[in-house]
């Protein structure tokens, strides 16, 4: 029988749990201040979630920091500019997990983000945040699928998506945008096995699982190499 994790409920079980910095810490916190702003007007994540936003949302987004590979200096050819890894979101949402990644990881100054949201509202929520935390990303206000999205990325360091698609659909998804080095981390409930037996029929990739965090019945997939068997 799995462990129930414990509840991260505030911004101070959260900073013990991360050991994120304090300017981070605040800036989590105006994010979650917009957040109950907006999701007045907009219904950015289910109500019955708001009250737990720092383990539903934050915490759940966050533990894929760890997961991610570390992002080395990296030059483009020919010059002393410093290119940073790529990190690409699909179905953001109201930002999770990639824009709490984005502004865990942005003191590093070693990784760009996209995030990639169809709906508008929601990705005028991303940029009105991100603007407001102080954290740059780039925002896509497009369907993952359409070809004009794929023409305006490359491959990418890492590919999250939480909540958007049965992993079958979601690799097909993310394919254009993986290369042989990208890393795929995609939160999953209680069916993950499941969907993961399902996906083996069509992709070939090689997978572990990580226990969530936040969830005693849901887990991380954690995808490489992957490509469409033939």
């Amino acid at each position: 029988m799995a462990t129930t994790p414990p509840l991260i409920a505030g911004p101070a079980e959260f900073a013990a749990q991360f050991g994120v910095s304090r300017e981070t810490l605040g800036r989590l916190e105006l994010y979650a201040a917009e957040l109950a702003k907006w999701q007045k007007t907009i219904n950015l994540v289910a109500p019955s979630t708001l009250p737990d936003v720092w383990h539903r949302h934050f915490a759940d987004s966050a533990q894929l920091v760890a997961l991610a590979p570390a992002a080395l200096p990296a030059t483009a050819p020919n010059s002393d500019v410093v290119v940073p890894s790529t990190w690409i979101d699909l179905g953001s949402g109201a930002g999770f997990p990639g824009l709490v990644a984005a502004i865990m990881l942005a003191p590093s100054g070693r990784w760009r983000f996209t995030l990639v949201e169809s709906d508008s509202r929601k990705a005028a929520f991303l940029r009105h945040v991100a603007r407001t935390v102080g954290v740059p990303v780039d925002n896509l206000c497009e369907r993952a699928e359409r070809t004009a999205t794929r023409a305006n990325l490359a491959h990418a360091s890492v590919i999250s998506a939480r909540a958007l698609a049965p992993l079958t659909q979601l690799l097909a998804l993310a394919l254009p945008f993986a290369g042989p080095d990208t890393v795929l981390l995609l939160p999953k409930g209680r069916d993950a096995a499941a969907e993961l037996q399902d996906a083996e029929k069509m992709w070939k990739f090689e997978y572990f699982f990580v226990p969530s965090l936040t969830d005693a019945e849901a887990r991380v997939v954690v995808i490489s190499r992957l490509t469409r068997r033939r």
